[in-house]
């Protein structure tokens, strides 16, 4: 009885929490458009209900358990149990009407869930149908919705889209400029390999021009009269090019004959030891370059040992003794004195200076401050020899100012002296035709001349013109003319005798001084 009751408990639980879920399911479906914090609360209590059910099941099944232990404790009771099985019969005749009474309970209750079921059924096609016009009106919104941030976007997005366009357009542009200069510098990399070919065909004729002496030669001399171009010596002023000279009673013929002034002069002679420095940069291995160097090293040493040997110097008298060997090219120089770190001393022993272009024209540039220097001695002594001819002939002509001024002197004197007896003698006389009716016409008054003579002032046309300080580099030595326009001021006598003969009896006190 204990075990069927417990059964029936646990179907009443579990018809129970069905019961439960299909009214939460129920309330559920009649609450979807309420908010999904309640049904999840209703779920929650949904759950929690059937836990407890759950646990009541549990509890039975423990109740059971422990029924079935009396049971098994009860074995041993079989035979009481037999002696009760009369009254457990007619106890069972009660439970089988209880039992049949349950059955009809289980058959409505049966009733009641398929009841349940269709109300379930109603209530979910229900749910479905409000869930259905709730998702097709949050559709309609959700839609409405994204049509404004579509619209919003593409408003944002325009500039962007725009934006977008011109950097298409310019990058068609750049691509089509890309091409074009792709294009351009195809052909400019094609020209470069043709100059690159044209250059290398060039190099190699002057190589292999280079490699004659007549060529070598005239290479230098070219490089030589531009280096001396370039430092100011012009041709026919300041050297000389292929200047034959003779020492030793031979013929020489420098390259270059630079004039130092005072006849003294400085020969240049280039050397161009090429061939051996083209085979060691044409060499295909660093032995054969090695010894072409070494060659080339040996034919500078031989070039500067011939050099000295003509001793240029003695050509000229008072010259430096000393000859310039030019190489024209500034690795010929760097790479000989690689291969020869001495060969300065070498070349200073035998009175030759070894010379690159840079060295040559500092050379040369001091050679020509030398003549400029020269050129403005030369012009300061014109200078000064002008100055003292100009001062000479400023005494002169002061001389004749002072004459001049003397003898104007004394025509102002003579003309007041005459002016003076023409108005107390002449005049007086004159008039008195006027009182005699003789003439008319009156006799013009003369004025006396009151203004006197400007005297010279300047120093160098003043009397004692020897006074004067002389000029930059003159002597202590006198004017020519000093001592005529050292004179003392004229007097009475001399005035008189420029306006007429002297008086009888005086004597000049110039003529008594001496």
């Amino acid at each position: 009885m204990e075990i069927v009751g417990i059964g029936m408990l646990l179907i009443g639980l579990a018809f129970g929490a069905g019961t439960v879920w299909l009214v939460l399911r129920a309330r559920a479906a009649s609450t979807a458009g309420e908010q999904t914090a309640r049904e999840q609360a209703a779920n929650a209590r949904g759950q929690a209900e059937i836990e407890r059910s759950r646990a009541d099941a549990e509890r039975a099944r423990a109740e059971a358990a422990a029924v079935r232990e009396r049971l098994s404790s009860g074995q041993a009771a079989i035979a009481d149990a037999r002696a009760e099985a009369a009254n457990a019969q007619a106890e069972a005749a009660a439970v089988s009407a209880e039992l049949a009474s349950a059955r009809a309970e289980r058959d409505a209750a049966r009733e009641a869930a398929e009841r349940l079921r269709a109300d379930r059924d109603a209530l979910v096609a229900q749910f479905k149908a409000l869930s259905a016009e709730q998702l097709a009106a949050q559709d309609k919104q959700a839609d409405a919705r994204a049509q404004e941030r579509l619209r919003a976007t593409e408003q944002l997005l325009r500039p962007v889209a725009e934006t977008l366009a011109r950097f298409s357009d310019r990058l068609t542009t750049v691509e089509k400029e890309r091409v074009a200069l792709a294009t351009d510098l195809r052909n400019q990399v094609q020209a470069v390999q043709a100059t690159g070919e044209h250059l290398r065909r060039e190099t190699h004729a002057l190589a292999t021009a280079l490699r004659k002496p007549h060529q070598r030669g005239a290479w230098g001399e070219l490089q030589l009269k531009r280096v001396a171009e370039v430092a100011g010596m012009i041709e026919h002023c300041d050297f000389t090019t292929q200047h034959t000279t003779s020492a030793d009673d031979k013929a020489v013929r420098p390259d270059m004959r630079v004039s130092l002034g005072d006849g003294k002069c400085l020969f240049v002679d280039a050397k161009v030891p090429l061939a051996s420095f083209l085979d060691a940069h044409e060499a295909a291995d660093d032995a054969s370059r090695s010894a072409a160097l070494a060659r080339f090293a040996t034919n500078v040493r031989g070039h500067i040992t011939q050099l000295s040997d003509k001793r240029y110097w003695q050509a000229e008298e008072g010259s430096p003794e000393f000859t310039i060997l030019f190489l024209p090219s500034e690795a010929l120089g760097a790479e000989a004195l690689a291969q020869a770190p001495d060969l300065h001393e070498f070349a200073a022993a035998r009175n030759i200076v070894l010379a690159t272009p840079t060295t040559l024209i500092a050379t040369l540039r001091a050679v020509a401050y030398g003549w400029k220097q020269a050129a403005l001695a030369e012009s300061a002594a014109e200078v000064f020899r002008l100055g003292r001819e100009l001062h000479d002939r400023l005494g002169t002509m002061g001389n004749h100012f002072d004459r001049l001024g003397r003898a104007i002197e004394r025509a102002v004197t003579a003309y007041n002296s005459t002016l003076s007896s023409l108005e107390t003698r002449v005049l007086v006389s004159a008039r008195r035709f006027s009182e005699l009716r003789v003439s008319d016409a009156e006799l013009a008054a003369s004025s006396a001349v009151e203004e006197p003579v400007r005297r010279v002032s300047q120093a160098e046309l003043v009397d004692d013109a020897a006074g004067v300080a002389p000029m930059l580099g003159r002597a202590d030595d006198r004017l020519p003319e000093a001592d005529q326009l050292r004179r003392g001021e004229p007097d009475l006598f001399d005035l008189v005798e420029e306006a007429g003969p002297r008086p009888a009896g005086r004597t000049d006190r110039r003529d008594a001084a001496g």
